[in-house]
């Protein structure tokens, strides 16, 4: 007799799978109910992987998972799975890896079929209801894979283990060793490296709109901070040009929320103008953060003020009323792409009244629409040959702008608004501590600093696992999930960037535990890297070393940071050493394709550079704030009174006059008395 299943879903905390709570798909959530019937039954599993904000799992949700036709096909021959990507990335990278193996590409909604142990053998991307775009129907695909299990299951079981085996190869990176000889008389790494880093990436770069390779585009911020590194320490006009290129084609598009501030995921065209809507958590912690850079290195206006507008949305619509932020808006409102952004020419008359043709010139508002029939605001020319065309002045037409600005955000905002995903992740709110503390560096406003302390308060009280270490995930009152690496590395870097505006060694003292921990649980002593699970997770096929930057940065480069830091802030050169030989053993990688490598560029660009090791003692608080507004992006930067465990400190007592320490290696020249004879000193001494 046939085993009766139903959809568990409701019980579910993730507004991705609670948006199919109610499909007659009989969905699992990942976990021991849906591997055990799978055995039990021994029936393939089907795992359909996505995200809330994701507008293609919607359509396929919308005309497939949800037709009872479809769901009967998937209840009688499979064990269905749905998974949030967010929530186990994990699990989305291993089996993401297995498809474009399969496929050659990937993407969301994936969806892959497993034998009852959990190894993948087919899987593909969206799937159409009928044949279309050169793709298979689903339920095409559906009944195929049930033909090939039950007549040509030792194929099945073959392709299985071949996939297996490749995963497994690719993910053995054994030859990797984070072993130097301390008897090296060559650099480890050399100014030739730095400089084909920033060739490789140039190469690359759209030299017209900004920007690296062909539509679509993402952000690259990791690409963008090389370049803005490199700029810095080398006076390279063309890379810094590059990076402004980029982020100022980024801040005029469609891609950036004119009106309401904020960033979507990316550019479906190599202009900028037409995003994919939604907008992650992420992606404007990471552009907020780059625009800092930008900003310290300079000083344009326009991007302090895309950070100011970037933070307020933030805190306007991503903001729970327990102190988090969530992960997501959708890009989709009354099932339509972009509805919510988008605007006729009508409307925008209408509200804009004689100030129409400017405001429409100055936004490239067309009569038959810039996208779809509709128009997205977007920038194209500058203020001054928008005010010369309409005979007014800079300041009048930047007036008119904002009065209008204001008028449409009014409008907007009583349209139905995109789905909320108010699932609150550990990483991404980490990033936001670091892009938050950041802003107060650059800008010196203090509510930023009070931002970050409120949300790293947050954390604390709501993500720590009683057990060890932290939860992924949290949502009304439940954390979910031990933490991933990069949980673990975001959060630990944003402890070394607290630390740094606010003087307080706690943080420290709190990265240093956390860090023991991520190496007592996370390290692959075969390559010297980091593993994405945890040792003690035991749901997984196998344990990932996760190296790329993907839109997140690398959790393995942002963990090779944290190591060099605190290996220098408690003196614990084993780590400094384990750090260089993570970089080390990719370094031809991350010269060759640093688009995939940025944050292992920086690292190693900085480790060429050396560090700055800054002490500021005593002085008054304008004093410190000067010394945090400059771009030293090679800096470890301390102060405070306290001594226990920190060697930089010892014998720098404050006293009523600053006086700022610059050291290697902790021998410290003798004590400036303001920042800008500090900032000279290391001007001069640019390569």
């Amino acid at each position: 007799m046939a085993v009766q299943h139903f959809n568990r879903l409701a019980q579910e905390s993730s507004p991705y799978l609670l948006q199919h709570a109610h499909n007659p798909v009989h969905w699992f959530a990942w976990g021991e109910a849906a591997l055990a019937a799978a055995k039990a039954e021994d029936k393939p599993i089907l795992v359909s992987i996505g995200y809330a904000a994701c507008h293609w799992c919607h359509v396929m949700e919308r005309e497939s998972f949800e037709q009872d036709a479809v769901a009967a096909i998937m209840n009688e021959h499979f064990i269905n799975i749905k998974i949030d990507r967010e929530e186990r990335p994990d699990l989305d990278h291993i089996y993401m890896d297995a498809v474009q193996a399969i496929a050659g590409n990937g993407g969301w909604p994936l969806n892959v079929f497993l034998t009852p142990d959990a190894r993948p053998f087919y899987g593909g991307t969206y799937f159409p209801p009928q044949k279309a775009f050169n793709r298979a129907s689903w339920t095409d695909v559906l009944l195929s894979v049930n033909d090939a299990w039950q007549n040509r299951r030792d194929q099945l079981e073959e392709q299985a283990e071949k996939l297996m085996s490749h995963l497994q190869k690719s993910n053995n990176l054994a030859g990797i060793k984070s072993v130097i000889n301390p008897g090296e008389s060559e650099p480890v790494f050399t100014k030739a490296d730095v400089v084909l880093i920033a060739e490789n990436l140039l190469k690359t770069a759209d030299r017209e709109h900004g920007g690296f390779g062909a539509a679509p585009k993402f952000p690259q911020t990791f690409s963008i901070r090389y370049l803005l590194q490199y700029a810095h320490f080398f006076g390279d006009n063309n890379a810094l040009a590059q990076a402004e290129l980029s982020l100022k084609k980024m801040m005029e598009g469609g891609i950036y929320d004119q009106l309401g501030g904020g960033f979507s995921r990316y550019s479906t065209d190599a202009q900028w103008l037409a995003p994919h809507f939604e907008k992650m958590l992420y992606d404007n912690a990471l552009l907020i953060s780059v625009l800092c850079d930008a900003y310290q290195l300079t000083h344009d206006p326009a991007y302090a003020a895309t950070i100011r507008h970037s933070i307020d949305f933030l805190r306007r619509e991503m903001f729970s009323a327990e102190g988090g932020y969530y992960a997501a808006l959708d890009a989709d409102s009354e099932g339509v792409e972009g509805k919510f952004y988008v605007w006729d020419i009508e409307e925008i008359k209408r509200i804009t009244g004689e100030d129409a043709d400017a405001y429409m010139a100055w936004f490239n508002v067309l009569p038959e629409g810039n996208w779809e029939g509709k128009n997205i605001l977007h920038i194209r020319h500058t203020v001054a040959d928008v005010a010369r065309e309409f005979s007014m002045t800079d300041v009048q037409l930047e007036e008119l702008i904002q009065r209008n600005n204001e008028k449409l955000l009014e409008a907007r905002n009583v349209r139905i608004r995109p789905a909320t995903d108010d699932k609150i992740l550990l990483g991404w709110n980490a990033l936001l501590i670091t892009a938050f503390c950041k802003a107060y560096a650059a800008l010196g406003e203090k509510q930023y600093k009070d931002f970050a302390v409120e949300l790293h308060r947050f954390i604390l009280s709501k993500f720590r696992n009683k057990d060890a270490g932290y939860f992924h995930t949290y949502k009304l009152g439940h954390a979910r999930f031990p933490a991933f690496l990069d949980d673990h590395a975001y959060f630990i870097e944003a402890c070394i960037h607290l630390q740094e505006i606010t003087g307080e060694t706690h943080y420290l003292q709190q990265a240093r535990k956390d860090l023991e921990f991520v190496l007592e649980n996370f390290d692959d002593p075969d390559s010297g890297l980091l593993f994405f699970t945890g040792k003690s997770q035991q749901d997984v096929i196998l344990r990932k070393l996760e190296l790329h930057d993907r839109a997140t940065p690398s959790a393995n480069a942002v963990m090779l940071n944290n190591l060099l830091y605190l290996g220098i802030v408690f003196d614990k050169q084993a780590w400094r050493e384990k750090a260089v030989g993570m970089l080390q053993g990719l370094k031809s990688a991350v010269i060759k394709y640093p688009g995939s490598f940025g944050v292992w560029a920086g690292s190693l660009l900085n480790i060429f550079i050396g560090v700055e090791e800054i002490v500021v003692s005593g002085g008054s608080e304008d004093d410190y704030a000067e010394v945090l507004s400059a771009y030293i992006p090679n800096k470890v930067l301390q102060s405070g009174t306290s001594k226990e465990d920190f060697p930089l400190l010892e014998g720098k007592m404050p006293g009523e006059t600053v006086r700022i320490y610059r050291c290697r290696d902790y021998q410290c020249l003798a004590p400036l008395d303001s920042a800008a004879k500090l900032l000279e000193i290391i001007k001069k001494e640019k390569h």
